[in-house]
């Protein structure tokens, strides 16, 4: 990738010489392929998830589509994934429509992965192309499941077409009016997803500069364009930008910036974030590889100053947002993954065997960490990891110049290592959840809970008249299962359950029009969860407003979710 890297619209091909095994994809992209297979119907889809289909399927039942139903989510985001649910209607079962879903979003991120080979092939070999495309599409596919169809997700994958669009055609001036696009959607998918869209441009710049600044210059206006046909397209679309990020107790600006606790908590959440994903602990080691093969040292200079800037927006743009959220990040994985792709496959020489064996072991390694004792389970024994694959990847380095030329063999098998690695996230055994360096829920154990939820969901739903409307005073999950129609534009009581945390929350727009829904027209039920919503937390005066409406049974031990029904028009009057 040097004549990339060094900005020259150079065609490079292969050096010819050694035959080159008609195997050689087949022997990589098969076990790839098992790999996606197994998970499309294993993954299932996360919380996250399940709350923006809940809101969007109960709020089209009440006569809302995805342009006017709140779900917390961005317009463009909401019909993204509106079009992926509507398009498995037909499904029979929960579990066949969620794995439709997904494999949905696994040819989405092979599409991604195909057009970046084809731009990468312009300036590239075969190989270094394939593979750096390839373990960009692999992480995509294989994505935990926290960060699977996210808005960080789609915004990576509609930044992989930007990037490529940048990059593939001939005209500058062409390739930045096709990558505005993409890019400007990857913007719209959560406006904080604005930092991946830049970070697609200074990747565009480490390959072109003059193709970056046009493509900024597109971009940026694209996306503006974009925000306003949002605007036009959904009546409450600028209330909602206005309210959404005021519901964020976390956020850095509630918060105020405490340099001590940010330094600390990024050192604990990039191990985190690390064990949930073990190719972001070969990202040191495969920087450094392809940094030794970049001549002349302003270059590599260069090169590292944009490595540490993209590190620096993409953990910026978790500090901002302030809840540490994994999925938050879901763009490390894959430009670890890319990097990767680009050191294996750059080799001049042999694949970098000592970095391979690090590779292939770190892709069992979420699986014995989640396993090892909770006193062992420490961030500074993440990051010992990541010390192990940089000194890999120096003694590569040193080495690459006086091996000889490895065979297409070596080279496959230092690939499959990669595959290893990338599908580490999707065992049972590896962890869903991970905070200050310890596995808190594993993939199973997540899998479980959920079984639970469903359980006491279909309780609720036995209680129910067929096609009763409800008023969800609770979590997506439980929404998702029971799946009941709403009766307002608020199908999830979002607003209303934020007021438990930030009282001034009862002062936006929002969060009263959230309340009608409570006191104009109310579903003949409403569900109760608890835990999520805590009656003595919320606004004392919604509550006593919930109370006059709806007799709330107490509910026993252990009892996450109640049916509360609405009183009659004597008994609301004698109250």
């Amino acid at each position: 990738m040097a004549t990339a890297l060094a900005g020259d619209d150079t065609v490079v091909r292969p050096a010819p010489g050694g035959r080159r095994s008609p195997l050689w994809w087949a022997a990589v992209a098969l076990p790839a392929t098992a790999a996606v297979v197994y998970t499309v119907p294993t993954r299932r889809l996360t919380g996250d998830l399940h709350y923006v289909l809940a809101a969007l399927r109960t709020g089209r039942a009440a006569g809302y589509g995805p342009s006017e139903v709140f779900t917390h989510r961005p317009f463009f985001y909401r019909w993204f994934i509106a079009l992926l649910d509507r398009g498995t209607s037909f499904a029979a079962t929960t579990s066949v429509r969620e794995a439709l879903i997904g494999a949905a979003g696994v040819l989405l991120a092979a599409a991604a992965a195909a057009v970046l080979f084809a731009a990468l092939h312009r300036r590239a070999g075969g190989r270094e192309a394939a593979l750096t495309a390839g373990a960009t599409g692999l992480a995509l596919a294989l994505a935990p499941r926290n960060d699977f169809l996210q808005p960080e997700w789609a915004a990576v994958v509609l930044t992989v077409f930007g990037v490529a669009a940048a990059i593939g055609p001939k005209g500058r001036w062409r390739a930045a009016l096709l990558a505005a696009l993409p890019l400007g959607l990857a913007v719209m998918m959560k406006y904080s997803t604005a930092a991946t869209a830049a970070i697609g441009i200074l990747l565009v710049y480490v390959v072109d500069r003059g193709r970056a600044v046009r493509v900024a210059l597109v971009a940026a206006p694209a996306a503006a364009a974009l925000f306003g046909l949002s605007v036009l397209g959904g009546s409450h679309e600028l209330q909602w930008t206005h309210d959404m990020p005021l519901i964020n107790q976390s956020a850095l600006s509630r918060t105020g910036i405490r340099p001590h606790f940010i330094l600390t908590r990024s050192v604990e959440f990039l191990a985190d974030r690390a064990v949930a994903s073990p190719v972001l602990l070969l990202l040191p080691g495969a920087l450094f590889l392809v940094l030794a093969r970049v001549r002349g040292w302003r270059r590599r200079a260069e090169l590292l100053l944009v490595a540490l800037a993209i590190g620096a927006v993409a953990l910026a743009v978790v500090i901002v947002q302030g809840n540490w959220f994994l999925y938050h990040a879901a763009q490390l994985p894959v430009l670890a993954a890319a990097t990767w792709g680009l050191a294996v496959g750059g080799a001049h020489r042999s694949p970098p065997w000592i970095f391979g064996v690090v590779s292939l072991a770190y892709g069992v390694l979420p699986v014995l960490y989640a396993k090892a004792p909770e006193q062992d389970q420490r961030p500074y024994v993440v990051w010992a990891f990541a010390l192990a694959a940089l000194l890999a990847g120096f003694a590569d380095a040193l080495l690459e110049r006086r091996r000889s030329k490895g065979s297409a063999g070596s080279a496959v098998l230092v690939a499959l290592t990669g595959v290893v690695c990338l599908a580490a996230s999707i065992w049972p055994g590896s962890p869903h959840l991970v905070f200050d360096g310890r596995v808190t829920v594993t993939s199973a154990q997540y899998l479980d809970e959920l079984r639970s939820i469903e359980q006491e969901a279909d309780r609720i739903r036995a209680e129910l008249p067929a096609d009763a409307s409800v008023l969800y005073l609770a979590f997506g999950d439980t929404t998702y299962y029971v799946d009941h129609p709403a009766r307002c534009r608020y199908p999830i009581a979002t607003f209303l359950q934020r007021s438990r945390f930030l009282p001034d929350v009862a002062q936006l727009k929002s969060f009263k029009e959230n309340a009608d829904c409570v006191d104009h027209g109310p579903a003949p039920y409403a569900v109760l969860e608890r835990p999520w919503f805590k009656p003595g937390k919320v606004d004392p005066e919604l509550w006593h407003r919930i109370q006059a409406v709806y007799d709330c049974p107490p509910g026993d031990a252990g009892t996450r979710m109640v049916l509360c029904v609405r009183r009659s028009e004597d008994t609301r009057a004698d109250d």
